[in-house]
């Protein structure tokens, strides 16, 4: 159990919060790539509290910037995308992705004074399908290497889908290793390779998650955030386990591993849009090869174009509960984002933390809140937080770890992971 405070301090991002200064010291997606063409649209979007308008310019540039005209605060996301910038309905200014007022059609000279006005702005870049922006104070920080950014388009996926709840109840969900024997469980195997073989068995995770639904679990402090250990014990015998390892990265996203786990892994990205509203971006790579046309679109099932789910709160989730005897355990369906909908969007719009129950299963979600309220002290007492990346040198997650495979049970698992990323670089 945490303090009111505490839950307000983790939840609130909006402008002038402590976690939104947080949350601004990092890079955050703002749009998918597909969301802006190079065909002049404005795209109206909010994140982090903020009403904000991104267009492409003619040179293809992606630009991020209030939403409303500082001349007389007409809406920008109307406007045209032409001569080097966006330009307003009402009195044609024009913006360039910097905020800088190039023109004032309608005074003397096209504005004498226009470059003593600075539009709010923010940098924006482009990768790994996604526009990212910087909305904190001073140069921004390096974008991280992350994998699943820079790999090949062939070789990843993303996609997003709206939740109607806080950010933190979305992200805690993936650093929550015993929801998976529940939750998720299919009574009814799904085919490959929407299910996986457990490298090293022959068995699915589906089936290795329901043979033991009490795992161990041990977390481990990183640079990035939290590295989790999970262990199950993967049949009647003691030789073998069934060994996971998944990520908490600061300050809102947590890499795990679905379906491409071995060759790559999947990411959820969970970006406050206000308190009561957030994306969660899904990610999903291979380091080694073009992803299977199936797993590239396994994200957007059940995700209408706007990407909502069309099983939600107004329709229970087309939860069926005669399909709870013989097909999913929640009568749900077979889509993990509905399940992952129905569990945090029914906490309500921003859990109140002071009437839950923690138990020693609990580890990761525990130690990650600190991870965020330290985030949290630091920047409240002029220091960067954990996990902003200034230096060239440690741009570099070749130990950013995910499993799932069976090892032997007398495996040291700390060294089979540090072997494992030793391997990876």
């Amino acid at each position: 159990m945490i303090s009111a405070e505490e839950n307000t301090l983790l939840t609130q991002t909006g402008p002038g919060t402590p976690c939104g200064a947080v949350m601004r010291r990092y890079w955050q997606p703002v749009a998918l790539s597909e969301e802006l063409p190079r065909s002049g649209v404005a795209l109206k979007v909010k994140i982090l509290g903020e009403e904000l308008v991104l267009f492409r310019d003619d040179q293809g540039r992606p630009g991020l910037l209030g939403l409303h005209c500082s001349h007389r605060g007409t809406d920008l996301s109307y406007g045209r995308v032409e001569d080097g910038g966006l330009r307003c309905l009402y009195h044609g200014w024009l913006y360039d992705i910097c905020g800088r007022v190039l023109e004032q059609p309608g005074e003397p000279g096209g504005g004498a004074n226009r470059g003593d006005i600075r539009h709010r702005s923010y940098p924006c870049q482009e990768a790994g399908g996604v526009i990212l922006t910087y909305m904190g104070p001073g140069e921004p920080p390096l974008l991280p290497n992350y994998d699943f950014l820079m790999v090949p388009e062939a070789q990843r996926t993303v996609t997003k889908v709206i939740y109607e709840c806080n950010y933190l109840q979305g992200n805690e969900g993936n650093i929550d290793p015993v929801h998976l024997s529940f939750l998720h469980q299919f009574l009814e195997e799904a085919k490959p390779p929407l299910q996986r073989i457990v490298s090293g068995s022959d068995d699915t995770d589906n089936t290795l998650l329901r043979k033991d639904i009490a795992p161990t679990i041990e977390v481990e402090i990183t640079d990035y955030g939290l590295r989790i250990y999970t262990t199950r014990k993967s049949g009647p015998g003691p030789d073998n386990c069934y060994f996971r390892v998944t990520n908490f990265i600061l300050p809102n996203l947590s890499a795990f591993g679905g379906s491409t786990v071995g060759e790559g892994y999947s990411v959820h990205w969970h970006v406050p849009i206000d308190d009561t509203y957030h994306w969660k971006y899904l990610f999903m790579f291979s380091k080694t090869k073009p992803l299977d046309p199936e797993l590239r679109d396994k994200n957007r099932v059940e995700v209408t174009p706007d990407y909502r789910l069309t099983r939600n709160q107004a329709n229970r989730y087309r939860q069926d509960r005669e399909s709870m005897k013989t097909k999913a355990f929640t009568g749900i369906g077979f889509n993990f984002q509905a399940h992952d909908a129905f569990a945090t969007e029914s906490q309500g719009p921003v859990q109140d933390r002071t009437n839950e129950h923690l138990v020693s299963s609990d580890k990761a979600i525990i130690a990650a809140r600190k991870l965020l309220l330290n985030a949290i002290k630091d920047v409240q007492e002029g220091r960067q937080p954990q996990h902003v990346i200034r230096d060239p040198k440690a741009n570099c997650f070749s130990h950013l770890v995910v499993l799932s495979e069976l090892v032997p049970a007398s495996t040291d698992l700390k060294q089979f992971v540090r072997d494992r990323a030793a391997n990876s670089q």
